[in-house]
């Protein structure tokens, strides 16, 4: 038997050799691997995502809570009294921070100004109410005074009872003006914003109150507030 040459015996081996075949199971353990992959990665970016979110979270509720601390402290530091020297005597009056605190602060403002040094008591009506400002409208006597006949028929409010210091709701008006109570006056919750109330001194709104005055209710003497100092504890 003729010997094959070494290179018709390479030819022949080639040609008997097949395709290498990937087995079913070799196919199934490298999905699984890439399903693993897959599946770590969505893990992490959902760990990562929340991770952006409660940190965001937290930097807005400290946010929240440094403003909310600023608020208060700033409301903390701010005068709760206001000593009104006027010519008949002190009035002291107590502040309601908490209550009208955008009226107070402008009150307090006007205050360290020197806003209402010099003001004169310009309208008083007895048993009613006394009124300061820079306003020389006689009109507003005049409805004060028809408000006043028609006040008994009304259910009286604890915030409107008498010695309560407040000033007009209506953002139109000019200037601040000053009203203090002498009597209970339930019908001006529309008009009127009540940031405070006499602690002492109601014996010199009631002198103030009996003053002579003409025909539109406006002193026949001079009567006013000399200087406002604002205290935090009295």
């Amino acid at each position: 038997m003729a010997r094959m040459k070494p290179q018709a015996l390479l030819i022949q081996s080639k040609r008997k050799k097949g395709p290498t075949r990937i087995s079913a199971k070799t196919i199934i353990i490298c999905n699984l691997i890439v399903v693993l992959i897959v599946l770590c990665l969505v893990v992490t970016y959902r760990h990562w995502s929340h991770s952006q979110r409660s940190n965001e979270q937290i930097g807005n509720e400290s946010s929240t809570v440094e403003d909310d601390a600023y608020a208060a402290s700033k409301k903390f530091d701010l005068p709760g009294h206001a000593v009104l020297n006027t010519s008949k005597g002190y009035i002291i009056v107590e502040l309601f921070k908490d209550g009208s605190p955008e009226t107070v602060d402008k009150f307090i403002d006007l205050c360290q100004k020197g806003y209402f040094k010099g003001m004169s008591f310009h309208h008083v009506i007895k048993n009613y109410v006394i009124q300061a400002g820079h306003s020389k409208d006689l009109a507003a006597a005049d409805e004060w005074t028809s408000r006043g006949k028609i006040r008994s028929q009304l259910r009286t409010s604890p915030k409107h009872e008498a010695f309560m210091i407040g000033t007009v709701k209506s953002k139109d008006s000019k200037g601040f003006e000053l009203y203090i109570t002498t009597a209970p006056i339930p019908d001006l919750n529309d008009k009127l914003i009540v940031f405070g109330r006499v602690v002492k001194g109601e014996d010199v709104v009631q002198e103030i109150e009996e003053v002579d005055t003409d025909e539109h209710y406006q002193p026949k003497s001079d009567v006013g507030i000399i200087n406002v100092t604002l205290k935090h504890e009295i």
